[in-house]
């Protein structure tokens, strides 16, 4: 299986997931998300989200799966997971989890982080990086300070700021996927009307940028790609009663045409 299409599933799920609320209240909040997933304008495929946060906790589960044409020619499905703290206003991840499978194989992923840092990272089949000489080498310290692709989405707004508008945008995120270190930025270009089962309301409209740090390949043709890439943005819907926003859109162009992942039902309850 082509590690660098389960990279860039990972970093649409980062893109794309849908988050747990992110206050520390004794009340428990929950979100449902699905999101359809299109290339070039044809349905290629599916996400379901899932998250709840109580008594300063999160965790969410994402599904990704091809559906239609796409599913005859790949069999590609991943499940991943991740939870941890939020504490003083800041994520702390503790513990993230992949699995991807297709006809051939099936690849897992865990890792395992506290303090904003790495501690333990397991793979299986076994990650052997130094058959990859032309890697930009991972250090320690790229191992620091970090968010796992899937709490990449998890966006408090800051206190006093609005939850529609720049507050919601401007911010870089950093992210380790157990392979490879990489940032995304998010600026804010303007706010739009939407609706769609279960939310009606505004949503935020940034520009993503892709920026590889370490543990890529600087001649790999679809690295360049995506860092060259400004045809990507992501829409924010804000969580009602809380300070936190989560996507509801992200459309990006690959070498293959533009990829558009947007929510057809986003539901959120206590």
């Amino acid at each position: 299986m082509n590690r660098m299409a389960i990279r860039g599933l990972a970093l649409v799920a980062g893109m794309a997931g849908a988050a747990a609320p992110l206050r520390a209240e004794a009340q428990a909040e929950t979100m449902h998300a699905n999101y359809r997933v299109s290339l070039i304008g044809l349905p290629i495929g599916v996400a379901v989200a899932d998250g709840a946060v109580g008594d300063s906790r999160y965790k969410v589960d994402l599904h990704v799966r091809l559906t239609g044409l796409a599913a005859i020619v790949s069999s590609l499905r991943m499940a991943l997971a991740s939870s941890g703290a939020y504490q003083g206003g800041a994520i702390s991840p503790a513990g993230y989890a992949t699995v991807a499978s297709n006809s051939k194989e099936t690849r897992t992923l865990r890792m395992a982080m506290s303090d904003g840092a790495v501690r333990q990272v397991e793979t299986s089949p076994a990650w052997d990086d130094s058959r990859n000489p032309e890697r930009v080498p991972l250090t320690e310290a790229h191992k620091r300070d970090i968010i796992d692709p899937l709490s990449a989405f998890v966006m408090p707004v800051p206190e006093g700021a609005s939850a529609v508008g720049p507050s919601a945008c401007n911010r870089r995120v950093p992210v380790f996927d157990g392979y490879t270190r990489f940032d995304v930025t998010l600026t804010y270009v303007g706010v739009k009307e939407v609706k769609t089962n279960g939310y009606s309301g505004p949503v935020t409209i940034c520009s993503a940028r892709y920026v590889p740090i370490a543990g890529h390949k600087p001649s790999n043709k679809a690295t360049q790609f995506m860092a060259e890439n400004k045809d990507m943005n992501v829409w924010l819907a804000p969580v009602p009663n809380l300070h936190i926003v989560v996507p509801y859109r992200v459309s990006l162009m690959t070498m293959a045409g533009t990829a558009v992942i947007e929510a057809s039902e986003l539901r959120f309850a206590p």
